[in-house]
């Protein structure tokens, strides 16, 4: 009797404790972990800004041969290509609603060549005029095909003394401007970016990234025999990983490459914009570096500081890095403030357990994972959406609709920073200078603020300029006249006076 009723306890318990629970799982399974740092510099939990919709597996796809081993991501209108790098091939990919994608052609070979077939493509971008420039780094070469895939030429390895001739060209990553000039990483090129011109000249390296020692070891390296200098690292430039190419024609190239403490020093940047010249122009008025996590501990297993693996950049100079060593997505603004962080590593949908390669359409964004062998597609969730179109209103010139869109940003999240200081900056520009500054104030933009209290205090001038020029002349000229009148006063007493003598008074 006692067993039998023990049972039925435990039982209930189990009932009880599964209904409880299967909720709480579920939603744990919908939940993605998004968040942004605080102006001290604290993890703040936020609204998540994008939600996975889709992922896009191999079966998803109805492909007969499974992707295996993709690297590269490219978004071209409504077109999505992608390089299945393990199986020697690119897969032409056509968005015909935003929860589908379908395969269009499978890119195996091209015409017009005597080695028509790919080795390990990496990469792939497609030129204004519709042309593709393929990283075949297998092939130890990047092709330029026309759109019915018909050979046009070839960059080969670069021609340069600098370069160690035993050095086998690997191009990895590519990118090409408005009049086809090529840019494109290769492995073990640490010069920069390598440019060709559109006829296939090599042009140079742009944009080599500044080299970074440590004084200790510079100083060790001067009294060192030739044979310790010979153990220690080289002090050379750092190799870029990836680049993407905006609407403007600015380069985004990133790196994963150097020290933690370094990184969040801020010495090694792993992010750079650079314009024609190769020179970074990447503003960074944020409160903390670009370099995604900001606590660089050992946190599930993943230790170190964000490795960025690759970056896309909208059109309104918002640009996401993805990290491929937590599985996580940066987005920051143009002034270098972080606009949202989210995603992880894992199993469940919206995790990764490689991510290789980032791309976006209009604001939706494709990400690739080279182990899973999938694309997941992030949409804007109703916040998201909201800060974008702030943003958009404010470059737009709609300052006040700005505002307001960004009030309602704040309605969504109250410790959102970006928020205050969208609703600073559109104040600003409508020149309420005072209520800018109170925005500022609350989330300590020392340099906004200091923008505002200039307008402020010119305003304030201009405003009472009469009342200052009023009492200006006042502190002038009432003493003179007090002066006066005693003068006045003093020379009427002495006439009476001397009147008064002369009368015999």
């Amino acid at each position: 009797m006692k067993k039998a009723t023990i049972k039925r306890i435990l039982a209930g318990a189990c009932a009880v404790a599964v209904a409880v629970l299967a909720p709480l799982s579920a939603v744990a399974a919908e939940r993605s972990y998004s968040y942004i740092y605080d102006y001290w510099g604290d993890v703040q939990d936020a609204p998540n800004a994008y939600t996975c919709s889709k992922v896009f597996t191999s079966s998803e796809l109805g492909l007969d041969v499974k992707l295996k081993s993709p690297q590269g991501l490219t978004v071209v209108g409504n077109k999505l290509y992608v390089c299945d790098t393990g199986n020697n091939r690119i897969i032409e990919l056509n968005r015909p609603t935003p929860q589908t994608l379908e395969v269009e052609r499978i890119i195996d070979s091209f015409k017009g060549a005597d080695n028509s077939t790919f080795a390990a493509p990496t990469d792939v971008q497609v030129s204004d005029d519709g042309n593709f420039f393929i990283a075949d780094s297998g092939n130890a070469r990047i092709l330029k095909l026309d759109k019915d895939l018909n050979y046009i030429m070839e960059f080969n390895k670069p021609n340069d003394k600098t370069l160690d001739p035993a050095l086998v060209f690997q191009p990895t990553k590519v990118s090409v401007d408005s009049a086809e000039r090529v840019y494109c990483v290769a492995s073990g090129i640490n010069k920069g970016l390598v440019k060709y011109e559109s006829d296939g000249t090599f042009a140079g390296f742009v944009g080599a990234t500044p080299v970074t020692y440590n004084w200790t070891d510079y100083i060790w390296k001067k009294f060192a025999t030739q044979e310790q200098r010979a153990l220690m690292q080289n002090f050379v430039p750092t190799q870029y990983d990836n680049l993407y190419m905006d609407h403007e024609g600015f380069i985004y190239a990133v790196t994963g490459s150097g020290e933690a403490e370094e990184i969040k020093s801020g010495s090694v940047d792993v992010i750079r914009k650079l314009n024609l010249m190769g020179s970074d122009i990447l503003v960074r008025n944020g409160e903390w570096p670009v370099i995604g996590d900001l606590y660089m501990g050992n946190g599930g297993g993943y230790e170190g500081a964000s490795y960025f693996t690759d970056v896309t950049c909208f059109d309104n100079d918002i640009y996401v890095c993805l990290d491929k060593n937590r599985g996580r997505l940066f987005a920051y603004d143009d002034q270098g403030n972080m606009v949202i962080a989210f995603g992880g590593n894992g199993n469940m949908d919206g995790y990764f357990r490689r991510p290789s390669a980032i791309d976006h359409m209009d604001y939706d964004l494709f990400v690739l994972d080279e182990l899973d062998c999938a694309i997941t597609l992030f949409t804007p969730t109703e916040f998201g959406q909201q800060i974008y179109e702030a943003i958009d209103q404010f470059d737009k010139g709609f300052y006040e609709e700005s505002e307001q869109s960004w009030r309602q940003v704040m309605a969504l999240d109250g410790n959102y920073d970006l928020a205050y200081i969208g609703i600073g900056r559109a104040l600003l520009r409508q020149k309420d200078y005072k209520g800018a500054m109170d925005y500022f104030e609350l989330k300590y933009d020392a340099d906004n603020y200091s923008k505002a209290y200039k307008q402020y205090r010119k305003q304030w001038v201009e405003d009472h300029i009469v009342i200052i020029v009023i009492v200006i002349l006042a502190i002038f000229l009432i003493p003179l006249g007090i002066e006066r009148y005693k003068k006045i006063k003093w020379e009427i007493e002495k006439a009476e006076i001397d009147d008064m003598k002369r009368n015999g008074g």
